[in-house]
């Protein structure tokens, strides 16, 4: 006589939702091969019929989640909601109901975990959140179990797939970023209201999480610096690649000896690298440790059946774990909550980057001179220039400049001077450029 099959309670059957359900119908007999008993979900709370066909009838519908939190049958409960409220509220209430939770809640994690963590270390309950970063690729438990004999140097991601395939669009095909844009947003890539994409704030949470997972630090999504890529031009991507480079909306986190860095922003990535060549919706993140060396994990970072994967991985772990003693089980943000440590996160100016600068020149004698004296007095030194021959009955020329690695405050100071000079038109784009050596 087997183990009776584990009862599970979802909140929400929007995609990834009912995508859960046929992940787990679909492949059960695999999935009870790999738990050791069956999985099923009793219970569901939802106020929309679901987004894909399924077969709900073994499933009690309701449209409270709390009813599902509170049913004395479930031991699991899978968050699908997302958004910040009611998903925090249902969390807890599941967690001291000693209910483990699985979730794909990014904004939930990044801005409540060290809170959601706490009261599940309380309460003796796990909560896994594989699918809250990059979709069905499996970057935390790579990164919290494969990589965990490593000092983990650095990672790099393209975590936010509207905004890599508006890039890539805006590449290949020379188009406009407005222009993509409402392409994504016809193509169900991009939201009706594209701000958490586009301007960097989803990438800012999974680049929380990550780096939290990766340094042993407390959850600080409210100081990852965050930039979008509205700003971003055809001409910049096609300068970029003139000189070697593409440009991928990048998050970044890097443990150094003054602190961690943790940012969101375009930025020019030479082409060789693999990571370079991750196109459309697609996401990829690059980790260095320092045994292992660099190692890339690539897939869907989005998308019904990928983000359900992940999804019921982690329900697979849970159920693995039901019986274990919860002292022994892996730690939430991989090292042991008492050693947790609190790194400062340094502020943007403290970073050290190199840069691709963009400025529009009259087409006088002399303004290269002044644009460089500028810059080297702010300590800053010129690798590339690419300077347009003016074109007929134009009066501005537009100067390219690729500088080596240097403080992001002396880059502050050099461009102020730079924009205050009558021979410079408007203000210099910047972005910072990184070589993932």
């Amino acid at each position: 006589m087997g183990l009776k099959p584990v009862k599970i309670g979802l909140l929400g059957l929007g995609t990834v939702g009912s995508g859960a359900v046929q992940v787990l119908s679909r492949n059960a007999r695999e999935i009870c091969r790999r738990a050791g008993r069956g999985i099923v979900i009793s219970h569901a709370a939802a106020l929309e019929p679901p987004k894909l066909p399924i077969d709900t009838s073994a499933i009690k519908i309701t449209q409270d989640g709390f009813a599902v939190v509170n049913d004395p049958d479930v031991s699991v409960v899978i968050e699908l909601i997302g958004g910040y409220q009611p998903a925090l509220e249902l969390v807890l209430k599941a967690i001291e109901n000693g209910k483990h939770v699985v979730t794909a809640n990014k904004a939930l994690i990044a801005r409540h975990g060290n809170e959601i963590f706490a009261a599940a270390q309380k309460h003796g309950v796990t909560v896994a959140f594989e699918a809250a970063v990059a979709g069905g690729i499996p970057i935390i438990k790579a990164l919290r179990e494969g990589l965990a004999a490593n000092h983990i140097e650095w990672a790099a991601g393209i975590i936010n797939g509207t905004g890599n395939f508006i890039l890539t669009e805006m590449r290949e095909k020379g188009r406009d970023f407005s222009e993509v844009l409402v392409e994504a947003q016809a193509l169900g890539y991009a939201e009706a209201d594209p701000t958490f994409d586009i301007e960097g704030i989803d990438a800012a949470h999974k680049l929380t999480i990550l780096a939290s997972i990766a340094f042993g630090i407390p959850l600080h999504f409210e100081r990852c610096y965050t930039e979008g890529i509205s700003h971003i031009t055809r001409d910049d991507v096609a300068y970029a690649e003139a000189l070697g480079y593409r440009i991928k909306h990048l998050g970044v986190t890097r443990k150094t000896q003054q602190g961690i860095e943790l940012r969101v922003h375009p930025t020019l990535i030479p082409e060789r690298c693999l990571i370079a060549n991750v196109n459309g919706v697609m996401n990829a993140v690059l980790v260095k440790g320092d045994m292992v060396g660099q190692t890339l994990y690539y897939g869907a970072g989005a998308g019904a059946l990928p983000t359900a994967s992940a999804v019921v991985a982690d329900l697979i772990d849970v159920v693995r774990s039901l019986t274990t003693d919860p002292n022994n089980r892996v730690p939430h943000l991989a090292f042991q909550p008492d050693s947790i440590k609190d790194d400062p996160i340094l502020p943007i100016g403290d970073i050290e980057t190199a840069y691709y600068l963009r400025m529009l020149a009259e087409d006088v004698p002399g303004v290269m001179g002044r644009v460089t004296t500028a810059l080297g007095r702010a300590g800053i030194s010129i690798e590339a220039v690419i300077q347009k021959e003016p074109s007929e009955g134009v009066a501005q020329v537009p100067i390219i400049m690729l500088t080596h690695r240097v403080h992001e405050k002396q880059m502050q100071a050099a461009i102020a001077e730079i924009e205050s000079m009558d021979c410079i038109a408007g203000s210099v784009t910047r972005i910072r450029l990184e070589n993932l050596e």
